[in-house]
């Protein structure tokens, strides 16, 4: 009965939705790579269907379906909501013919219906907190419906609570949820999971596949951004009234080179015009140019101006720059947003300085504090004498102290046992799923 209820009121919002689409082009588009995308999945085959929401769900989800290519002879579907997380899976699918990429058809009862038509279902394995009626109670009629790398926030567990009549109906048709933590565990378990079918394995962050680069790689960029060796800041996913708090220490630091890198690029003009009039900035793709050459990217020289700001307006720069970077900000932390990924930096050995709030990524956080590999700081002058900190152990290592390059020996040591000692989660994960 619930089902039919969900289904007449998604039938009732098409019509604004159709209006809607009369009046707006960018929706219009939207709507019809979704709803009405054409749904060619070949021969009909035993099929492992993975769900993302975006792009970092495509990216946790690639060791696993690893496993599955490796390990299975079944197909795998992917499906994901964003243009950017369509875009990714492509770059990583290209050439296995083994994985078909599909956008998910917003819930849409008769698309999904359509999907399962045309693949032998195996099972359903929704990336982190998706939680999509139609998907999960018609996929569960045919398959198992695995739940990996649950999470619920401290912001959604409130808007959750208050339908937990609906989600219990559907929670009793997912067979396996894995949750990222036992704060995690215990909040489905309040919301109708049945207690019997959850896990806590750990985070599926620990696994992600991040690009590795050649010393030289690195010290040409370096070279090229930062032709004074000024000390490099990178600060990564910074949301909506963060930068403030950059640039009142930056205002405070001699010789140094500010990084921002926006979580969202959008907002680099807004950044531009409002907060870095005053300061000698360049945009990413001002300095950076490129051009294409039978198929091969040749990147320009850059200009020699004493550049103060690169404020990056293009995706998918942020790791590289955390790999020169002197010091690591995460971004998200100074604001009430919940934090980014804290792994990134660290991947490249680099120890992140992070504020207080870290709802996203609290059992990572409290790690690193903990273990010593990062700074969690609360307000402008903790970020400050942070980064001094690391300023002296920074130019100590380059006078060639030797308690300072111990001491940076102990440091990565630190962080390499803390991916070894969180390694597991892939394994443990897939493990579950085949025998669910």
């Amino acid at each position: 009965m619930r089902k039919i209820i969900y289904n007449l009121i998604r039938t009732m919002l098409y019509l604004p939705l159709g209006i809607g689409m009369i009046f707006s082009n960018k929706l219009r588009k939207f709507v019809k790579k979704r709803i009405f995308q054409n749904i060619d999945l070949g021969e009909k085959k035993d099929t492992i269907w993975i769900h993302c929401a975006s792009v970092g769900e495509v990216n946790l989800a690639e060791p696993i379906i690893k496993k599955f290519l490796d390990e299975t002879k079944e197909k795998i579907l992917l499906t994901m909501m964003t243009d950017t997380g369509m875009g990714t899976a492509k770059k990583k699918y290209a050439d296995e013919i083994r994985v078909d990429l599909l956008f998910f058809p917003l819930d849409d009862y008769f698309c999904i219906k359509k999907i399962l038509k045309r693949i032998i279902l195996k099972k359903l394995v929704i990336i982190e907190t998706e939680i999509w009626p139609n998907l999960i109670l018609l996929c569960s009629e045919k398959s198992e419906v695995v739940l990996i790398n649950g999470r619920i926030s401290d912001r959604s567990i409130d808007s959750y609570t208050k339908i937990k009549f609906l989600l219990r109906k559907i929670f009793k048709e997912v067979d396996i949820f894995i949750m990222q933590t036992e704060k995690d565990k215990e909040r489905i378990i309040s919301l109708g999971a049945p207690e019997s079918k959850v896990y806590n394995y750990g985070n599926l962050k620990f696994n992600i596949e991040l690009p590795k680069y050649e010393k030289k790689e690195l010290d040409d960029l370096r070279k090229k951004i930062n032709e004074k060796g000024k000390m490099i800041i990178v600060a990564g996913s910074t949301r909506s009234n963060e930068e403030e708090y950059l640039l009142e220490i930056f205002d405070k630091l001699d010789d140094y080179l500010l990084i921002l890198v926006p979580r969202h690029i959008e907002r680099t003009t807004d950044i531009c015009q409002r907060l870095l009039q005053g300061y000698n900035y360049r945009r990413w793709t001002d300095i950076y140019k490129e051009e294409r050459r039978e198929g091969v990217e040749i990147i320009q020289e850059l200009s020699k101006n004493d550049t103060e700001i690169i404020i990056v307006d293009k995706i998918g720069e942020l790791r590289k720059l955390y790999a020169i970077a002197d010091i690591a900000y995460v971004g998200g932390t100074m604001v009430d947003v919940g934090g980014h990924s804290l792994l990134e930096p660290l991947f490249y050995r680099k120890p992140p300085i992070f504020g207080p709030f870290t709802q996203n990524v609290r059992s990572i956080a409290r790690e690193v504090v903990a273990r010593e590999i990062g700074i969690q700081v609360n307000g402008v002058e903790e970020l400050y004498k942070a980064v001094k900190n690391y300023e002296l152990e920074n130019k100590a290592l380059k006078d060639r102290g030797k308690d300072e390059r111990k001491n940076k020996i102990e440091i990565e040591g630190r962080i390499d046992r803390f991916f070894e000692e969180n390694s597991h989660v892939v394994d443990l994960t897939f493990k579950k799923i085949i025998k669910s």
